[in-house]
């Protein structure tokens, strides 16, 4: 019973050891991700071209990197602090094993003098004769050859411990090391924090001069949306009344043939693994009802996602299917809708369109290019997702940037 609970006990600290060290990897692939989200930050988002029109759009970049930064530093104390309580277990068994050490040392030296006492044949020859019977001889004779054994134990015991006392005094030099490596890296980020933070303070001020006329702008591109995903909305219904004419039905969706009904199993169970409408982005707004990133008590609807990419960079199809439509939009930029079965995706703000009307294709295909704007600079896509005519949050559809 014993041994059990000993067992028990052993296989409940390795899996707490486990556990432990696994969330110190998750802190550090965590802080990986948020400093490559940092600097594709920087480098899709600051590139103001006209201060005057660009200044709004300049305090949201701010005010996103001031966030993931924020992040950042928390993740580091984080961090840091695993690495702390690493240290101390380290410095804990570290001190256990120098004790055991001194002890193996001690007692081995005591078997060395016993040794060097009774070193020669005669005396352990004269021992084993002393012996009032044979069967206690034999026990004399395997006392001295355990006796043997266990001291050459013991000096291997001495060895492994000298060992493991090394390995553990270099690791957690190694840890003390990294320590201090996030130590300087906090530091860091806190300074720039602070200088972005003192930017977004001039900015804030800057903005609050303009405010009813940024208020008024933002309203206006609401205005547009809404008008937008209506139009689309109209659009599929046409298609879908035109579908069920041809197939003499009266569905909510559309009469689809057994490849296209095909087609949207494998895009429904693709949920979550769809990849990304651009190569590279970083999504700047998400999906559903959520207040303005800069100007406080104003509201914004999002049906879709907008993702900042690079300038030049192309659309692409999230999944399999047939160009339903290609249509424009204000600024003579141009909107392509996707198939999928009853689901549509939909790419928007688009320069020039690489696909046609009818046209089937295939996972990751080039769609357009997207368009940049002139006073930000920043290149946006626009992306949505429908079933049927209901708008979804594609947030849960798509996979993990790479």
């Amino acid at each position: 019973m014993k041994l059990r609970a000993f067992i028990f006990i052993l296989i409940s600290v390795l899996i707490s050891l486990s556990s432990y060290a696994q969330t110190r990897k998750q802190l550090e692939n965590k802080r990986i991700e948020l400093q490559k989200e940092i600097k594709e930050t920087q480098s899709l988002l600051f590139k103001s071209k006209k201060e005057a029109e660009a200044l709004l759009s300049e305090l949201d970049d701010i005010n996103k990197i001031i966030n993931v930064r924020s992040n950042l530093i928390r993740t580091i104390n984080q961090e840091a602090e695993k690495l702390s309580q690493e240290i101390r277990k380290n410095e804990k068994e570290l001190t256990t094993l120098e004790k055991k050490l001194d002890v193996l040392k001690k007692d081995y030296a005591e078997m060395v003098v016993k040794s060097y006492k009774s070193r020669n044949k005669q005396s352990r020859l004269m021992f084993l004769l002393s012996a009032d019977s044979f069967l206690q001889a034999y026990k004399r004779m395997q006392y001295l050859k355990q006796y043997t054994s266990y001291r050459k134990l013991q000096g291997e015991e001495i060895k492994a411990t000298t060992a493991n006392l090394s390995a553990l005094t270099d690791s957690l030099r190694i840890k003390e090391d990294e320590k201090q490596l996030l130590i300087a890296l906090n530091l860091r980020e806190q300074d720039s924090v602070q200088k972005e933070k003192f930017s977004q303070e001039k900015l804030v001020t800057k903005v609050k001069l303009k405010e009813k006329q940024y208020i008024s702008q933002i309203k206006r591109i609401q205005e547009e949306d809404r008008k937008l995903d209506k139009k689309i909305q109209r659009l599929i219904t046409e298609a879908i009344a035109n579908s069920n004419k041809k197939g003499g039905n009266t569905s909510s969706g559309f009469n689809l043939t057994p490849e296209a009904k095909r087609l949207e199993t494998t895009f429904i169970a693709n949920k979550g693994k769809l990849p990304w409408p651009t190569e590279k982005g970083i999504i700047v707004r998400k999906y559903g009802t959520q207040p303005h990133p800069t100007l406080s008590g104003i509201t914004i609807q999002s049906n879709g996602i907008q993702v900042a990419t690079e300038q030049k960079a192309k659309a692409r199809a999230v999944f399999n299917g047939k160009v339903l439509s290609i249509q424009l939009q204000p600024g003579r930029k141009k909107i392509v809708l996707v198939q999928h079965g009853n689901y549509i995706s939909a790419y928007k703000n688009l320069d020039d369109v690489l696909v046609k009307k009818g046209e089937n294709i295939i996972t990751k295909q080039e769609i357009g290019t997207i368009h940049t704007d002139a006073a930000t600079g920043k290149t946006i896509l626009a992306f949505s997702l429908f079933k049927e005519t209901k708008i979804q949050n594609p947030e849960p559809w798509i996979g993990k940037m790479l």
